[in-house]
């Protein structure tokens, strides 16, 4: 009998390495990889001569706000943007209207997502102040693991003191889950930004100078206290500074579960300049900083030291994003659908390899969030979860073609060289040659898996 579907003639890239194969799937799931002459028949063959094969891009780190905000986003423009973008299962933050903090408000968000999520996707639960009592609750429903706000965030959900954490961090535990965390220090940067006020400081610096390194690095620690006692797998989300990669570092070396992840735009922009230049629209939270701390991030990726690279992809809309006032400016910008090509430049540029593409955006996130090797593998019976890439295809990024409702990027007019081609989900074509397949049907669900 014939499989669905059979990709031939690529060069199959993991993180072990390169070589030339096959890729056969069939009803949801990758049945065969080999040489041509060993593969099955197929309903549909797909010719990947000259092209990367990859497993699925994960990206650990998107905000589609949906329910609530669908102003700015919702699941079918956020997963079209993200199918366009050769990423193949998003994690979807929880920092939505109702948040995620319940039975009820999980599934909400669930039901909206199957009806429009062209990608596979997983589910955080927030954990505030008031609902440390639903953690097991969430873990029930099918949540792929917590996050929590440290800092200042979008929506001002309430961060939880420092002994509800330790609550929190010991209810987590005992689910096996792992417990993300926005690492910024509250205090600091709120006296700094009315310290900035006072004189008078209204520019995009003043953003950059009112979040501190020491910020991200005071907050890393502490989290890093409350997962000692219990041993809470603990990552720690848009890692943005040399202070951030260190205090990962010694964690790690003390053997606690501890993982990290960074952004294109920390690896790839000079903060200051990127403020001179775009305004209040290269605002984020953590800002982006200067070139000595994306050089130890790249570090902190070659080492180990951090496991991933995700988008933190947080659309809004022009009116949100573009004020005569830093203060007045939401943080935060599209990045699923630039992540992939803005990532394949820099192997054309030297700064990585396919392989490490595999490692950095499909394995890796895989393994921090409890997938692997469902996904962020190509093994047999894995998910049938494929990026296709052409690393000579260049092209110049345009916001206004963006898929997101938000149609604002700091990579917009960037020539890059590299694209995905195809993005398929379980054996479904969702994007192929830069045209999202809107009725190739809809993701699922995934849930963490039972770790030995």
């Amino acid at each position: 009998m014939a499989v669905d579907l059979l990709v031939k003639g690529g060069t199959i890239a993991t993180s072990n390495g390169v070589f030339e194969g096959c890729v056969a799937i069939d009803d949801g799931k990758i049945t065969a990889i080999g040489k041509e002459a060993a593969m099955p028949q197929a309903e549909r063959v797909i010719n990947a001569s000259g092209l990367f094969v990859l497993p699925g891009i994960i990206d650990a780190h998107v905000h589609f706000r949906e329910p609530g905000l669908e102003y700015k986003e919702d699941f079918r423009t956020g997963s079209m943007a993200a199918a366009a973008g050769g990423v193949a299962t998003v994690v979807d933050m929880p920092n939505v209207v109702p948040p995620t903090q319940d039975a009820p408000a999980f599934k909400l968000k669930l039901e909206r997502a199957l009806q429009k999520c062209l990608v596979d996707f997983a589910i955080l639960g927030v954990v505030i102040p008031t609902n440390i009592d639903k953690i097991q609750e969430l873990a029930r429903e099918g949540v792929i693991g917590y996050k929590i706000f440290m800092g200042e965030t979008v929506g001002n959900l309430p961060s939880p003191d420092d002994w509800e954490l330790v609550m929190a961090f010991e209810e987590i535990a005992k689910t096996g889950l792992r417990v993300c965390v926005h690492a910024e220090n509250r205090p600091i940067t709120t006296h700094l930004v009315n310290e900035l006020k006072k004189k008078g400081r209204v520019d995009a610096l003043a953003h950059l100078e009112s979040r501190p390194a020491i910020s991200e690095e005071e907050a890393i620690m502490r989290a890093v206290v409350f997962t000692k006692p219990f041993r809470t797998k603990l990552h720690i989300v848009h890692v943005s500074s040399s202070n951030g990669v260190e205090a990962i570092k010694l964690a790690k070396s003390q053997g606690l579960p501890v993982t990290g992840e960074t952004c294109p735009h920390y690896l790839l922009l000079d903060g200051v300049e990127a403020a001179k230049k775009l305004g209040t629209i290269v605002k984020m939270n953590p800002p982006v900083r200067t070139l000595d701390h994306a050089e130890a991030l790249w570090n902190g990726l070659k080492t180990g030291v951090l496991d991933m690279i995700a988008t933190d992809h947080s659309p809004h809309t022009r009116e949100e994003k573009v004020k005569e006032s830093v203060w007045d400016a939401i943080a935060g910008w599209p990045g699923v659908e630039t992540m992939v090509p803005v990532m394949l430049n820099e192997v054309n540029r030297g700064r990585l390899s396919i392989t490490e593409i595999a490692k950095y955006m499909s394995e890796g996130p895989a393994k921090v969030w409890s997938m692997y090797p469902q996904k962020g593998s190509l093994s047999v019976g894995a998910d049938g979860d494929l990026t296709i890439v052409d690393l000579r295809k260049q092209h110049t990024i345009k916001a206004e073609n963006l898929h997101s409702k938000s149609k604002i990027t700091p990579f917009d007019g960037w020539t890059v060289k590299g694209a995905p081609v195809y993005t398929i989900v379980g054996g479904r074509v969702v994007m192929e040659n830069g045209q999202v397949v809107e009725d190739g049907g809809r993701g699922k669900l995934i849930k963490p898996l039972k770790q030995p």
